[in-house]
């Protein structure tokens, strides 16, 4: 089991390299070959999700290196959960990417795809500050290939931006490891949650920080105001799959300040304790409210969706914000549909475009689209699902957050905040909708693209997600529970990591 935990991450490296050399044999070749490592992920991350149910850390020592000398790769309830979304996101990413013929587009498509998931899941599993950052750059060097993938004036212009911001978040990265470790001397996660709790009160100044510092760069990866301006613009002009793929993204920062904030700033850390989440709250209210106006003002589809991404992530950092374990519940059932929904509502909006012709995805009157009624009817099932109206699983999501807020002293500003922005969210859909599927044009011959069915069936399996997570919300927020009641519980995971002697690797 704990070789299964090296398995997720060394499994993409390898099938990056093989697909390198696959591009002699052909498009096709590589289109099977990195399905087929796909779907192995798939479940091979479905049989982690398994293991870690036991409650047990699966703790994997590279090289034989014991804790905190060596790599460290941890598998709990919380990195198989996030395994197993980006795995889900990108089978359904990468099979429309291969039905609508976007691998054709540019060269290393599918080496990149690869390479992104080894940053992925590296960065998922990851034990210690380090090799988060290391992943981080590898994750970002390959998002950088896919989001130019097929060129074009803007997607380049995106592109650039996006690079510099993440250029700029990866050298404070680097500032806020060297503090760290100038402050305690290791840069393992369970060694620095154990040495920060016995820190002598004159390094705390410098440790809190570094920490701050360190969440400064977690906000550039989760887009979290005021760091969110090149997200909305980067994911809205590149291809549709990548954007998908992109989805999880943002939720690495998501999952990096509940990983390394929440354990070495847990419960044991002192005066230390919990002083970054009056940051988290306050800053995700604000980038909620933003990212509504976004919403409001998007000119097109794409646009619109990524401000929609923008506005989820605003949510889960309100719930991480709240640092409890039944805030961490709901969070984590509603990042679990914001994630996959968003994927689909990114591949719609692709659909959508395709079938408009020359008006695209922009928000003016054209000719009728084929099969305006399926893809009207879908975009609706869609955006009451990202909107979070009922009955689908964004509603329960919010009202599970606002639920878990009830005994915070900023309760009515959390209210006042999600009512306001999902109306706002709500009325810019209902408009989109209205703009793209009603004031239509009427003409003899439909001038989009005919719907590619096989591609489309994406876009179904990522939106069907919602119903799933309504009708089976109880065992479902059961595993949540349990995976937040893990993540709060420091001791375990810091006696885990730092207790596992070098023979038990191998077993």
């Amino acid at each position: 089991m704990m070789q299964l935990t090296a398995w997720a991450v060394l499994l993409p490296l390898i099938a990056g390299f093989v697909l390198l050399f696959a591009r002699m044999g052909g498009l096709r070749l590589q289109r099977s070959l990195n399905l087929l490592v796909v779907l192995g992920l798939v479940f091979m991350s479905i049989e982690m999700v398994k293991v870690s149910v036991t409650g047990v850390h699966q703790v994997y020592l590279a090289g034989n290196w014991i804790a905190p000398f060596g790599i460290v790769f941890v598998l709990d309830q919380l990195s198989a959960l996030m395994v197993l979304i980006t795995s889900l996101l990108a089978l359904a990413a990468l099979w429309y990417a291969t039905a609508a013929q976007y691998d054709r587009q540019g060269s290393h498509f599918h080496v990149l795809f690869q390479l992104q998931l080894f940053g992925l899941n590296g960065a998922f599993l990851t034990g210690d500050v380090f090799n988060l950052f290391v992943f981080f750059e590898v994750l970002l060097l390959a998002s950088y290939g896919l989001l130019l993938h097929g060129g074009g004036r803007l997607r380049t212009k995106a592109g650039l931006h996006y690079v510099v911001i993440n250029l700029i978040g990866s050298t404070l990265f680097l500032f806020a490891v060297g503090a760290l470790y100038g402050a305690v001397g290791t840069l393992n996660i369970a060694d620095m949650a154990a040495k920060i709790s016995v820190a002598p009160a004159e390094d705390l100044g410098l440790i809190a920080a570094a920490g701050l510092l360190l969440l400064v760069v977690f906000g550039v990866k989760a887009a979290m105001f005021p760091l969110y301006l090149w997200m909305p613009n980067a994911y809205a002009q590149t291809s549709a799959p990548v954007a998908a793929l992109f989805a999880i993204m943002t939720k690495v920062g998501i999952y990096s300040i509940i990983r390394v904030h929440g354990t070495i700033f847990g419960e044991q850390a002192g005066d230390l304790a919990n002083f970054y989440t009056p940051w988290v709250l306050s800053l995700g209210l604000v980038t909620l409210l933003l990212a509504a106006f976004g919403v409001m003002a998007a000119r097109g589809l794409r646009e619109q969706v990524a401000y929609l991404v923008l506005a989820s992530v605003a949510t889960l950092l309100i719930g991480v914000g709240l640092n409890s374990p039944e805030a961490l519940t709901a969070t984590l059932y509603y990042l679990i549909h914001s994630t996959l929904i968003a994927g689909g509502m990114f591949l719609l909006a692709d659909v959508i475009a395709r079938g408009r012709g020359v008006a695209e995805d922009r928000f003016k009157s054209a000719p009728i689209m084929p099969n305006a009624i399926l893809i009207g009817s879908v975009f609706m099932f869609g955006a009451i699902a990202m909107t979070g109206m009922p009955p689908l699983s964004g509603f329960f999501g919010k009202v599970l957050i606002l639920s878990a807020a009830l005994e915070n002293t900023w309760f009515f500003a959390i209210l006042a905040t999600v009512l306001i922005a999902s109306l706002l969210m709500i009325i810019a859909m209902a408009r989109a909708g209205s703009l793209l599927f009603y004031r239509t044009q009427p003409v003899e011959v439909l001038p989009g693209e005919p719907l590619n069915r096989a591609s489309f069936s994406a876009v179904i399996g990522l939106l069907a997600i919602s119903p799933i997570l309504v009708i089976f919300a109880n065992p479902i927020t059961a595993y949540t529970e349990m995976v937040s009641t893990q993540v709060f519980d420091n001791a375990t995971y810091i006696e885990a990591v730092l207790s596992i002697p070098a023979t038990q690797r191998v077993e």
